[in-house]
Parts: C-alpha cells; sequence; structure tokens
C-alpha cells in the first residue's frame, strides 16, 4: 500500500477562514493516524487576487494552531513552467486544443434525455476541429477535449458513490488567453506532481472533482481518493459570514481562544467518536477517521466554543496563560501593567483563570483590577454602604498599616477579628474591602486579592473609597 500524502492548499486571497482551518485539521490528523504524510501548497496564480500580505496572515494562523508541513511549502507559481510543458504535451496529443472564440461565443443548447431533459447551454466547439498547427493571429485560450465518456463515478470517502454525466460539462477552459493556468487543472498537475493520495477538502469542491479525474485520465497520472467534508453555517443555515460570528482565525486568535479549544472544537464540528467532547490532539489522532465524519453540515455555535475555551483556560496553568497573553497584549503590559510584577500577574490569572471564556475578558479584568473601576455601582453601593462602612474602613486600614507581614492567613485573621470586635458578619466588613479594591462587589476572593495587590497598594484603595464616603 502506497504511503498516505495529503496536502492543505489554501488561496491567499483573504485571511485564513475557519472553514479551511478545519479542513487542514482534518488532512493533519488523517495523515498523523495513517502514519503519512502532511503537505502545504500554496495557491498563488490568481495573481491580481494573490497578495503577499496575506500568505503570510495565512502561514501565521496555521502556526498559530501548531499545523506544520512535513515537506517544504510549495508555491504553485513557482512551478508555472512546468504547468506550460505540460499543457503543450496535451496540446500535441490532441487532448487540449485551442480556443479563439474569446468573444462572441456561439453556445448550442444540448437537451438530455438521460438526465430528465435537462437543459444545458455548451460551447459549440468551432475551434476543436481546427488542426493542432493551425496558426492565427487572435488570442486564444486553451480549452479539454472533453471525451464522450458518458458517466463519469468516483467513491467519495465519505459520501460514496458519486456519478455526472459528461453531457453536463463544457469544453472547459484550463487556460486563459494570457497563458496562465486554471484552477482545475493546475490542482491536478500539482498534486500529481506532490504524489498525492488522498484528496481531502469541502464539499463545494464536487463539482470540480469529474473535470478533475478527465484531467488525471488525460495526463495519464493515478487519480487520488476523494473526500469532501460538509461545510459550516451559520444559526441561520446559511453559509457562515460574519453576521453570524467572525470567520477568519485571526480574529479568534486576536479574541483570545487558544488554539487548543479552537482545534477541539472544529473537529467536532462534522467528526465525532462516541459523546466524548473534549480531546488531546494526540487522542484526536489515535481516534480519527474519515468514517466518522458526517455527511450533515455543522451549525457554528460561538457559545459552545466560549465554554470550551473557558474550559480549557481552566486546565491551563497561569503561567501558560500568562505566555499567551503576553503575545497578545506586550503593549498593555508596558502601558497599563508596567508597574506589577510578572507574580502578581500570574497570581490573578489564578484567581480570574476559571470566572473568564477567553484571554480578552482575562485581560479586561487584569486591567479592571489594575485601573480600579472608581464610580461604585448604585445596586452595589445600597447594599454594601451604609452610615457605619467609613468608620469601618477606617478600622481595617489601622490593622492593615499593623500588620508586619501582609500574608492572606494574617490579613483573614485580622477582618475577622473586626468583625467579631464590631460584632457584625463578616460579609458587611468584606464586601466594602472588595470594593474598594475592585470597584465591584463580584470577584475572586477579597483576601487573595489583597495579598497579590501588596499592603500598600491595598491600604491606598481603602483610602480612597474613605475619602469618597
Amino acid at each position: 500500500m502506497n504511503t498516505v500524502r495529503v496536502r492543505f492548499a489554501p488561496s491567499p486571497t483573504g485571511h485564513l477562514h475557519i472553514g479551511g482551518l478545519r479542513t487542514a485539521l482534518f488532512n493533519v490528523l488523517f495523515a498523523k493516524h495513517m502514519g503519512g504524510t502532511f503537505l502545504l501548497r500554496v495557491e498563488d496564480t490568481d495573481i491580481e487576487r494573490s497578495k503577499p500580505e496575506y500568505v503570510a496572515s495565512q502561514l501565521a494562523s496555521l502556526e498559530w494552531a501548531n499545523i506544520v508541513p512535513d515537506e517544504p511549502l510549495v508555491y504553485q507559481l513557482s512551478r508555472i513552467n512546468e504547468h506550460k510543458q505540460i499543457i503543450n504535451r496535451l496540446l500535441a496529443e490532441g487532448k487540449v486544443y485551442k480556443c479563439y472564440c474569446t468573444e462572441n461565443i456561439e453556445y448550442n443548447t444540448h437537451i438530455d434525455n438521460e438526465l430528465n431533459d435537462q437543459t444545458f447551454l455548451k460551447y459549440n466547439r468551432t475551434c476543436r476541429s481546427l488542426p493542432i498547427d493551425h496558426i492565427s493571429e487572435k488570442p486564444y485560450v486553451i480549452r479539454f477535449a472533453l471525451p464522450d465518456q458518458g458517466i463519469i463515478e468516483f467513491n467519495d470517502l465519505i459520501r460514496g458513490p458519486i456519478a455526472f454525466n459528461t453531457h453536463e460539462f463544457d469544453d472547459f477552459i484550463i487556460a486563459r488567453s494570457d497563458g496562465t493556468p486554471m484552477y482545475n487543472f493546475v490542482v491536478v498537475a500539482d498534486d500529481a506532481f506532490m504524489k498525492i493520495t488522498h484528496v481531502i477538502r469541502g464539499e463545494d469542491h464536487i463539482s470540480n472533482t469529474p473535470k478533475q479525474i478527465l484531467l488525471y485520465q488525460a495526463c495519464g497520472y493515478n487519480i487520488p481518493h476523494f473526500a469532501h467534508l460538509p461545510l459550516i453555517l451559520g444559526p441561520s443555515g446559511q453559509r457562515l459570514s460574519k453576521r453570524d460570528a467572525a470567520t477568519s482565525v485571526t480574529e479568534y486568535k486576536d479574541a483570545g481562544f487558544l488554539p487548543a479549544a479552537l482545534i477541539n472544537y472544529l473537529v467536532r464540528l462534522g467528526w465525532s467518536h462516541g459523546d466524548q467532547e473534549v480531546f488531546t490532539f494526540q487522542e484526536l489522532v489515535n481516534y480519527f477517521s474519515l468514517e466518522q465524519v458526517g455527511k450533515k453540515s455543522g451549525i457554528f455555535d460561538i457559545k459552545k466554543l466560549e465554554w470550551l475555551n473557558g474550559l480549557y483556560m481552566r486546565q491551563s496553568s497561569a503561567h501558560e496563560l500568562y505566555n499567551y497573553i503576553r503575545q497578545y497584549i506586550d503593549h498593555l503590559f508596558e502601558e497599563r501593567l508596567s508597574t506589577w510584577s510578572t507574580r502578581q500577574i500570574i497570581e490573578l490569572i489564578e484567581l480570574y483563570k476559571s470566572r473568564t471564556h477567553t484571554l480578552k475578558e482575562l485581560i479586561n479584568e487584569l486591567i479592571a483590577v489594575h485601573d480600579k473601576i472608581t464610580q461604585i455601582s448604585d445596586d452595589d453601593a445600597r447594599s454594601w454602604i451604609n452610615e457605619n462602612t467609613k468608620e469601618h474602613l477606617k478600622t481595617v486600614q489601622k490593622s492593615f498599616e499593623l500588620l508586619e507581614t501582609f500574608t492572606q492567613e494574617n490579613i483573614t485573621a485580622a477582618v475577622k477579628q473586626i468583625a467579631l470586635n464590631l460584632s457584625i458578619k463578616l460579609i458587611t466588613i468584606a464586601q466594602p474591602i472588595r470594593l474598594a479594591l475592585i470597584g465591584k462587589s463580584s470577584g475572586p476572593g477579597v483576601f487573595e486579592l489583597c495579598t497579590i495587590l501588596g499592603k500598600t497598594k491595598t491600604v491606598e484603595r481603602i483610602q480612597e473609597l474613605i475619602n469618597s464616603l
């Protein structure tokens, strides 16, 4: 059996779509599960739409998701001379032909009785009968001389047998008038060059497959296996758009989603292994098979992704999350968090990671604690501030100033003693302290916050609230 070789081949006409990332993941998992090879090809022959910045963006997104090819990256445009050589060979063999009908193309209407009397508008093949050595000054395209083959059938590894009638197709163009080859041709030429054994891609490519099979046959290449993945749809059941959610990988990276969480979510959006929801990457490799990929399109659910990302954040160490955050908001560390030590930030991450769903939410909490919300909400004020609060806070402030070691244990003991001396519930004094520290009554443990902020900052913030009462 030949070694499995698969590829992911994005076109650099925009940022990497999350559907593209899922396709890349399915290729990687299949290759690793089968002990095969994963390759990456940049399909940059559309010179007008392909941009270097999109190449860089797509490669960065793949690297962020830890998707790295097993062999050097292939740029399709770098093989343009090889493509032209193959076309010249096909011209010499009479399998393709020059078509000078670039303007005022005439079409024939074809009615196919085998296809329930469906009507197709087809090029009338005016130039197909021209001799190979015909010379003209007019510009021309290269058309494929479609054989009267009848039915083209292939066994899709996800969908089963799929058949097309060649009567549905035109003598399709494989090279433009400027000599640049068209998509279906270069895909076949490059997949053959890269010795691809399995083509795993989105179902929107199903209609390209019969044309590509004909080209494989014409060129004398081995035909790979095909597997067409279901699409990702928005909640409305239409193709996922920006109205439903972010669509590019960069947007999810910038929003603070962890790569492992996004990978887990996207793979599960179309593939399943029993009822298991959460997988390590190695588990995905071990369990993955194309037989478990569904035919039905997956519905993208941002809330489920946020839940899953929150789970991954809780399972990550504070040090890991700190390193991720430094990648995204280094400028904020310099501008807003420079007065804090790494230890303080990591300890705050440990406090807040179970209360947030994305790194962006976590960052916002860190900044909120650092800057402190000075305007306490009316609800919090009504609930926790009364005529005695000012004196209670003064007592706490004096007690804190007397503590030689500002540890959580000593802070807790001091506040409990104050509550006991004043004959009040602990929460009656603890909540105003929290309001002084972070400006709101909800949040992590108040004594932990005091410890992390340190004695000087804690006393200063209590004084600020006292001054405002």
